[in-house]
């Protein structure tokens, strides 16, 4: 009897990287409980590492600051973002590749099952209640911003004295900061949740609108 052919195998570069994305995951939903538990400011980077049961060295090698357990998933929203706007095809503004993006996006807020929900008010408090959390997460907007700066600049050839790519930049980002700052209040709110991604995404389309009239003919794709 032929033996079933075996499994391909995985390279050790490959379990390497599977293997510290789980630590990493690990590591950041241990520390989400306890955020969740007793506040951000009260819980201490040494208690994280005990409860998941790694050094305390591990977690900044993970996680530089103990804000980045919390807002771990930015940095690759951004390299997502960036990519979107980079690779979107001739004729097509940023705005319209923003919008799809985010339409596109998934995550807590696309997910209808309860414990989704659970998370996104454990999260929505967890900040709301934290001025570091807060001070972070402004910082984290405002590199979004720079980097979708930078690359408009790049793309229109524009001059150090060309302030059109940063305009436009803070226009996009700032319309995603709005919607984060309308979804944690209907989180916090504890208003219909199961109706916010419907009108998270009504807003999202109203937005965009406003902002086409003339930002759309600056950014679009030649």
């Amino acid at each position: 009897m032929a033996r079933p052919p075996s499994p391909p195998a995985v390279p050790q570069a490959g379990l390497r990287e599977l293997k510290k994305e789980r630590t990493r995951r690990h590591i950041a939903e241990t520390a989400r409980a306890l955020f969740s538990e007793r506040g951000f400011e009260n819980v201490t980077v040494a208690e994280i590492a005990a409860a998941a049961e790694v050094a305390q060295t591990t977690v900044f090698n993970y996680f530089p600051t103990k804000e980045d357990l919390v807002f771990w998933r930015f940095a690759a929203f951004e390299e997502q973002l960036l990519a979107a706007v980079r690779s979107r095809a001739p004729g097509t503004s940023v705005l319209d590749a923003f919008g799809a993006f985010l339409l596109a996006q998934q995550g807590l807020l696309g997910r209808a099952d309860a414990d989704a929900r659970a998370q996104l008010t454990d999260i929505a408090r967890m900040i709301d209640g934290s001025p570091a959390l807060r001070a972070r997460e402004q910082q984290i907007l405002s590199g979004y911003t720079d980097a979708l700066a930078r690359l408009l600049a790049e793309e229109a050839g524009a001059d150090d004295d060309d302030i059109r790519p940063w305009v436009a930049a803070n226009a996009v980002i700032g319309l995603h900061r709005t919607l984060i700052g309308f979804t944690r209040r209907r989180v916090l709110r504890g208003r219909a949740l199961t109706r916010l991604p419907a009108d998270v995404r009504r807003q999202l389309e109203q937005a965009l609108a406003v902002l086409d009239g003339g930002l759309g003919a600056y950014t679009r794709r030649g």
